[in-house]
């Protein structure tokens, strides 16, 4: 059976891959809040991570991972501040059932509220306020259908408000690790963000009607006005396919050292690639990876620490990655920490 699934997967997926035309289609997508990675371990390892993912935070690389580890309830709590006060936080709870394991998940990206300037001087506030967030729900689950392959899937609920404007739309995510049992080398395939093209309702002759008489000339409410609200674009969510390998390099009772590689292809920018390791002794992790590809990302760092208690085990994660042109020192960059509860 897991032969057949992964067959089936490269059928649907490749062929469009490889069909794509290869150049940037940068802007063309919505919902942007959806490609920034979660988790400071999976940052700290380059976002290398797609075959590597066993615990809670699955359900934003690979949902396949949740059956990865089925002996515990997990907490998984992820935030990072980005510049300009800019936050992203997500959270997830999953537990494992003889069913297979079940997980739920929210995320948001928000900011503090903004002053309305005068649109003729653009220097003198209003005295209005504003902001603008990115959200998402999630259900996911997963299971082991043997001692080798591990399939998943997560359904979406995404909403994006800007000041009295909002959109909403769902989304699905699938994922899949084999591992082949030689050096624990793991594939890791995903797609994650496949759904329905975004579109805002807005209002904009403020009548509490919409899209009324879109340019067709024709009175269509009565009201003898034509063509009141403008049809608006619609714009693709990041779909996003990624094929992963992961193995161990040394594995022992006291020292585990594994490297991962993976490739991402998603919609709206060119494919890129990604690179990481991450090195563990006893309860102490050291990681780093590289991004390839990528306007502002490159070099990327962290550590961990997983410490027993009597309930289960934590595990504290941090992570630094560069930032390009929009950190002006070593220091400004995203500050990610992440909180995994066990028990």
């Amino acid at each position: 059976m897991k032969k057949y699934i992964t067959i089936l997967l490269l059928i649907v997926i490749i062929p469009g891959l490889l069909s794509a035309k290869q150049f940037a289609k940068v802007g063309t997508a919505a919902f942007q809040f959806l490609k920034l990675g979660v988790d400071a371990r999976a940052i700290g390892m380059g976002e290398a991570y797609t075959a590597v993912t066993d615990d809670a935070s699955s359900v934003y690389w690979n949902p396949a991972g949740l059956a990865v580890n089925m002996e515990n309830s997990q907490i998984f709590v992820s935030h990072t501040l980005y510049v300009a006060d800019i936050a992203h936080d997500y959270l997830v709870v999953s537990k494992p059932t003889g069913l297979g394991a079940f997980a739920l998940g929210l995320q948001m990206l928000h900011m503090p509220y903004m002053d309305v300037y005068e649109e003729d001087s653009f220097d003198v506030p209003t005295g209005e306020t504003f902001t603008c967030y990115d959200f998402a729900a999630s259900v996911s689950y997963a299971n082991a259908f043997t001692d080798k392959f591990n399939f998943g899937f997560t359904a979406k609920y995404i909403r994006e408000g800007l000041d009295e404007y909002a959109t909403n739309n769902f989304s699905f995510d699938l994922g899949t690790i084999y591992n082949t049992g030689w050096n624990n080398l793991i594939v890791g395939m995903s797609l994650r963000n496949f759904g329905p093209d975004m579109e805002y309702t807005i209002d904009d002759d403020n009548d509490g009607q919409y899209d009324e008489d879109p340019f067709d000339l024709l009175d269509n409410d009565g009201d003898g006005l034509i063509d009141e609200d403008r049809k608006e674009m619609k714009y693709k969510i990041p779909m996003n396919f990624s094929l992963g390998l992961s193995m161990d390099i040394i594995s022992n009772e006291k020292t585990k050292w594994i490297a991962s590689f993976q490739i991402d292809n998603t919609v709206d920018r060119l494919e890129t690639y990604n690179l990481g390791t991450e090195y563990k002794v006893g309860i102490f992790s050291l990681r780093t990876g590289y991004q390839f590809g990528y306007d502002v990302a490159g070099l990327s760092a962290g550590f961990g620490v997983f410490i027993p208690v009597r309930f289960g085990k934590i595990a504290i994660d941090y992570s630094y990655s560069q930032f390009g042109d929009l950190q002006e020192s070593a220091m400004q960059t995203p500050m990610r920490l992440s909180l995994k509860i066990l028990y």
